[in-house]
């Protein structure tokens, strides 16, 4: 979508992300809630029962700050948790564990982006609307109650919504090679709420439309999607009523898939709102330069770092480097097969090649066995996991209305979708792989 330089896009992002470590924020329930037997993880803590006592997850903490630090952020010497006051179904303390005015990282950047924030808090648990015997009802689940938190705030500085996709990409890649999650957004480990409004510029004068937070977003493809419309939507509302940002006029929106556009949910509390006070229940905490050196030191290389080392030092050409490290599995891979293959001198370049265009599936094949393959000339096209992912990803892309009606109830469209992913893997997937994948991505 193209805009004039009269409106300019303006967007923040809220990201949260689930940390993966073995036992939740403040008990020490389990975290691994996906696919879980409704409410088997939980207890006093994390049901918000009286005179339950929260103890912080040292890991979660060190995580969030790794993750701040890599971030290029500063880690203030103090920090503390504060309680979010507020009531949902959902919060069953009927207050948040969460951060506000002294959060555990600060003032980084990412991709040109300054970074405001980032902090931990505690997730709540997840509704679940059904029907029971006949009539609609909300049940909840407390697996994910008190799983670790994180979430980082982006000043509204990004302009497009394909800025905001290439923003959020880049970050899941981080928070992957650094271990701390695996950000998958079909499972709700890593989710972003966009707040959109415009700059108009007109005839000298600048006036600015009011911030809408988009929800119930959970693909990089829907992100842009729902940013892009909408921009659209509010200049065209802007246009009819020239309607401008005021005090508590921002509201909410959640993206509707099916109609392909965000629909109206509720005004935006502010932070007032919410009534923040220190949390009592836990000290506050101090950091020493001694700590956040040894975090600084456990940093390992980056995506973008790893790119041009693969650059220079095997000769690939960016494209070439920039698939091999799509995930640090792959880039792991190939860095040792090219140590396999050094006494037989193998060509980094040739190894990146039948990597990237044999598809190879490094969970079926030894980097060793590769070069052996390589030197007896029978590496053969092989459809792995990871090329599978990527290509079942791209027909659900494509096939927009495909999708759409499998979510309206027709099943039987998952054989289509089956056909498309092999055809375009010319019959090298597996098709109960594929089928079991397509759903599972499906939900």
């Amino acid at each position: 979508m193209n805009y004039t330089v009269d409106h300019i896009p303006i967007i923040g992002l809220e990201v949260h992300i689930e940390l993966e470590t073995k036992s939740k924020m403040f008990c020490s329930c389990s975290a691994s809630h996906f696919g879980k037997k409704p409410n088997a993880q939980t207890c006093p803590i994390c049901l918000g029962l009286p005179g339950a006592l929260p103890v912080p997850n040292k890991k979660a903490i060190e995580w969030t700050v790794l993750v701040g630090l890599t971030l290029n952020c500063q880690i203030p010497i103090f920090s503390k948790f504060d309680r979010k006051n507020y009531f949902y179904p959902d919060l069953p303390k009927g207050y948040q564990i969460s951060q506000y005015d002294l959060p555990l990282c600060q003032n980084g950047r990412l991709d040109g982006v300054k970074i405001r924030r980032v902090h931990l808090e505690e997730d709540t648990a997840k509704l679940i609307h059904t029907i029971v015997k006949s009539k609609k009802c909300t049940l909840i689940d407390f697996n994910r109650s008190g799983v670790p938190l994180m979430e980082i705030v982006s000043e509204p500085e990004i302009t497009s919504a394909l800025q905001t996709k290439t923003f959020l990409q880049k970050l899941q890649q981080i928070v992957r090679y650094l271990g701390v999650s695996k950000a998958d957004m079909e499972k709700g480990q890593m989710r972003c709420e966009p707040t959109v409004n415009l700059k108009i510029v007109k005839n000298g004068k600048t006036q600015f439309t009011p911030l809408v937070e988009i929800k119930n977003i959970n693909s990089f493809r829907f992100v842009q999607k729902a940013i892009e419309f909408e921009i659209g939507r509010q200049l065209e509302e802007f246009r009819t009523t020239g309607i401008e940002k005021q005090p508590g006029n921002k509201t909410t929106r959640g993206w509707d898939e099916t109609l392909g556009e965000t629909v109206p949910q509720r005004e935006k509390e502010e932070a007032a709102d919410y009534r923040y006070f220190p949390e009592p229940d836990i000290p506050p905490m101090k950091w020493d330069k001694f700590t956040i050196n040894n975090l600084q030191l456990t940093i390992p290389e980056l995506p973008s770092q790893r790119v041009a080392r693969f650059i220079k030092q095997y000769g690939l050409s960016e494209y070439q480097a920039k698939i091999l490290v799509e995930t640090k599995e792959i880039a792991d891979f190939y860095e040792e097969a090219i140590a396999a293959g050094k006494k037989h001198k193998t060509n980094p370049k040739e190894i990146a090649n039948i990597i990237i265009n044999k598809r190879i599936d490094i969970e079926r094949i030894s980097p060793e066995k590769l070069v052996e393959m390589m030197i007896k000339e029978e590496v053969k096209p092989i459809i792995g996991k990871e090329q599978l992912r990527r290509t079942v990803e791209q027909v659900l892309e494509t096939e927009v209305k495909a999708v759409e009606d499998y979510r309206k109830g027709k099943t039987t469209v998952i054989e289509f979708l089956v056909g498309q992913v092999m055809a375009q893997t010319k019959g090298k997937a597996n098709p109960n792989q594929t089928r079991k994948l397509l759903l599972e991505k499906l939900g």
